[in-house]
């Protein structure tokens, strides 16, 4: 865009010289390379910020898989930088979304439920998740507004549905300060096993897509076991995958 505004002034100004008499003729092609030149500054600012944005992305996934990021596809930097540090719920929820699909989950709009961000179902069973997408500048805590809503998913739910939270937590740290931060409160925690609600956070759901892909789990038993027991996956990554309880 920057660069057809750079053609389109470089174009009235070549005009403005030849068709333009006296004094004007002078001032509108000036007047065009002054923009010209201050257009250049701003593609060269914003090209020099999405370089440090693919260099910080960069560095902070090795700090998450420990392997060389070379090998990151640039698609995945939009989908990476939307896990970790979301700028809003909606983006957040389409890349959760984008994530489930891609690992072969039956995702929808709960459109049978005003309560749910999306019906989750583990293919070739009855079992499906009411699933709720939030983030959190700290740790996940109750007094998020979404919860109000997994509880009254919790009245509305069919007896083959479970409700599952994932949040994104800590969202303006980088990665090295999130180790060893609370990502879910006590009382929370004790919410939710009171309700029998799964709760998967954003880390732990990364590291499980890279696994599956990988081919080093089975993602279909996993959620069938977190349906099956009381899930609360709270670690971040780079920690073990913490037991299903």
């Amino acid at each position: 865009m920057l660069a057809l505004l750079q053609l389109f002034l470089a174009i009235v100004a070549i005009y403005s010289a030849l068709t333009i008499e006296e004094e004007m003729r002078l001032i509108i092609p000036l007047v065009c390379l002054v923009f010209m030149f201050s257009v250049g500054r701003l593609e060269k600012r914003r090209s020099e910020k999405n370089k440090a944005r693919k260099d910080y992305l960069k560095s902070e996934m090795d700090k998450i898989s420990q392997k060389e990021s070379k090998t990151i596809k640039e698609q995945d930097f939009f989908t990476v930088e939307t896990l970790f540090w979301p700028k809003n719920e909606m983006l957040l929820l389409d890349t959760v979304h984008s994530i489930f699909k891609d690992l072969g989950f039956l995702i929808s709009p709960g459109i049978q439920y005003q309560s749910v961000d999306r019906i989750l179902k583990i293919p070739e069973t009855q079992r499906s998740f009411g699933l709720q997408v939030m983030m959190y500048e700290g740790e996940a805590d109750r007094n998020h507004p979404k919860i109000h809503r997994v509880f009254q998913f919790e009245k509305e739910k069919r007896d083959n549905e479970k409700s599952l939270i994932i949040a994104s937590t800590h969202i303006h740290l980088p990665i090295a300060q999130r180790e060893g931060k609370s990502h879910i409160s006590k009382e929370l925690i004790d919410l939710l096993v009171r309700y029998d609600i799964r709760f998967i956070t954003a880390h732990h759901l990364y590291e499980l897509w890279q696994k599956a892909k990988r081919g080093e789990i089975n993602i279909f038993n996993f959620f069938d076991k977190i349906y099956s027991r009381q899930g609360i996956a709270v670690s971040p990554l780079p920690f073990p995958e913490p037991p299903i309880h």
